[in-house]
Formats: C-alpha cells, structure tokens, sequence
C-alpha cells in the first residue's frame, strides 16, 4: 500500500509514521513519539455538524504543522501523532507541554460559542521506552490514556515513566525535590511540572 497523505488534513498518513520510526530504530537513533487526541471532538460534531468537526481537523492540522514542521501526521479520526527524531524523553516532553499552551491559546479555530479547543498527549522515547517501532506507538498510547484519566488538556508520559529531568535542565537538588514532593502527593512528576509551568506563564502574563 503506498505511503499517501491524509485527504483532509494533507498530513502524512500512519503508514508515513510507521516509516519514519521504523527508519530511525533501524538505524539506532533515539526518537520520541507524542500521540495525541482533540479534547470533547465528538461533541463539537454533535454540537456543530461534520463540516464544522473538519474545519476543526484542518486547523489543528496547520497549527500542529506551523509548530513542528515535518514531523507531524494524522493518525486516525481525531488523533495526529509527532515524531520528534534525535530527542529525549525530556526534551520531547517540553516541546509537547508548549505545543499544548499554544493550541489552547490559539483563537483560530472559531466555534461560534467562542470555546476554547484543547488536546491531550501522550509521550514516549526510543530506546527508553520500546525496542521497536510497534512498541514505541504502543507506549505512547498508554501515556495518552494515562493524559485522559488524568484530566485531559494535559502532557504524560508512559505509565511506567517517571519525569526525571536531567541536570542539563535542573540541578539534581531540583529533580531530588520534585521527586519526593511526588511522592508526598501521591501524584506523577509530569503533571507538577505542567503546573510548575503554567504558574509560570500566568506570572509574567503570557497567554
């Protein structure tokens, strides 16, 4: 079956992702994977109409595009997913966490009730998280549904996955208190660290 892209978004199609990942775990290079969902996309069909659903599909698909490049592709329905080739779990998550800021802030997708349109992701790494190409799609799934039982307009990695930051980002003073104040809350370190974030934008007003 040849490799296409997608009618209605233009994006490449799943059978582009498999290539692409399957290229770089072949060649033993590190990738991370991000799948992701479109908050309530099924109410704003119901609400809206298909037509309006597709417009929604499409400007996701631009806005997804203008922020990273070349390296986005729609997966199925609602979802889109984001190879990230050369980064580290870390890194991709960061990426993925202001991906998510600027979608929400975006007013182009213009629903008639002025609703904002948010997405859920899910983010996980080759070689830390999978040895091959199914299991990397696999292990971002499960840190997409761990996003959604989460609360949803969120970033997670896999179940399994802690997020310890490396000392490029954090000095190991930082990444030992973001730890043990997990584990007093009983929550994950991705979630603190979206909240870490978000007090900082709405500190210095960026919307």
């Amino acid at each position: 079956m040849p490799i296409e892209n997608d009618a209605l978004t233009q994006l490449p199609n799943r059978l582009a992702l498999n290539s692409a990942l399957h290229t770089a775990i072949t060649g033993g290079n590190p990738i991370a994977l991000a799948m992701l969902d479109i908050d309530s996309f099924a109410d704003i069909n119901l609400e809206f109409g298909q037509t309006e659903g597709d417009t929604v599909l499409r400007t996701m698909a631009s806005l997804l595009s203008e922020q990273m490049p070349g390296q986005v592709y729609h997966f199925s329905g609602d979802e889109f997913a984001i190879a990230m080739p050369g980064s580290t779990l870390e890194q991709a998550f960061l990426q993925m966490e202001a991906l998510r800021l600027a979608i929400f802030s975006s007013e182009r997708f213009g629903l008639s009730d002025g609703r904002k349109v948010a997405i859920t992701l899910g983010v996980a790494q080759y070689p830390r998280d999978a040895k091959d190409a199914r299991g990397l799609q696999q292990a971002a799934d499960a840190a997409l549904s761990s996003a959604k039982e989460g609360g949803r307009n969120q970033v997670a990695l896999p179940p399994n996955e802690e997020m310890v930051m490396k000392s490029c980002y954090y000095p190991a003073s930082s990444v030992r208190k973001l730890k043990a104040l997990a584990e007093r809350l009983g929550r994950k370190e991705s979630p603190l660290m979206r909240e870490a974030l978000d007090d900082l934008f709405r500190k210095y007003d960026v919307p």
